[in-house]
């Protein structure tokens, strides 16, 4: 083996990913994954996708627990493990992140909700209740996790803060950064933010339009009554 690090990503399917986030759209995951991909093989590191077709467990925590255990099992002594969901994350960050391990225990890349977009470790580190044990998928993950270090001897790096996309206010925050991101990616989030942008002024239109096409109802009709 040339060398004792490997790239974990760990992200589901286009389509899976899909239903699951607050807005329905396979194209924007499946141009994240591509772009992830390209990213990870410019750095020359093996790696592995873990879809939900490899994940093994019955919440996230275990998910990606296992995920990376079958990694070390692999013979690898370090894993770094990023998603699919951060546009900003460029080659140069899992670099340096490769590069921070060698005098390092633990390197992470925060991201601006509160989580992790990059997290990498060595394999004396690593210990699988602790790790399970950890808030996955909330905003407390990183003020834990440094609360946690805070307390231990362990070395740890972290990169830059970068955002990941979760909403469609995600998507708009993604476009109106100073950071680049590809040209085919650029094109998918705006269509995007266009599409929703037509739904909503058709829903406001219908809901203008709606009381005029409703029929004129004066009120209850006025009891006549009939000498004879």
């Amino acid at each position: 083996m040339k060398t004792k690090t490997a790239i974990l990503i760990f992200s589901n399917s286009a389509k899976e990913d899909a239903k699951r986030k607050s807005f329905s759209d396979s194209q924007l995951f499946e141009t994240l994954t591509n772009d992830t991909i390209r990213k990870v093989k410019k750095t020359g590191l093996p790696f592995f996708h873990f879809t939900e077709a490899q994940q093994q467990g019955s919440n996230f925590g275990d998910r990606f627990t296992n995920a990376i255990q079958l990694v070390f099992d692999k013979g690898f002594t370090n894993v770094i493990s990023i998603g699919n969901d951060t546009p900003h994350l460029k080659t140069k960050h899992i670099n340096d992140a490769y590069q921070k391990l060698n005098n390092n225990q633990l390197v992470f890349g925060p991201s601006k909700d509160g989580g992790f977009y990059l997290m990498g470790l060595t394999k004396n580190l690593f210990n699988v209740k602790q790790f399970k044990n950890l808030p996955w998928q909330t905003s407390a993950l990183k003020s834990t996790t440094l609360q946690c270090l805070s307390t231990t001897k362990i070395t740890f790096s972290t990169l830059e803060t970068l955002d990941d996309i979760d909403s469609f206010k995600d998507l708009k925050s993604i476009l109106n950064s100073y950071k680049t991101v590809s040209k085919t990616l650029k094109t998918v989030i705006l269509q995007l933010c266009i599409s929703a942008k037509a739904i909503l002024k058709l829903i406001v239109l219908q809901y203008l339009i709606l009381p005029q096409q409703l029929p004129f109802n004066k009120g209850s009709p006025t009891l006549v009554t009939v000498k004879n």
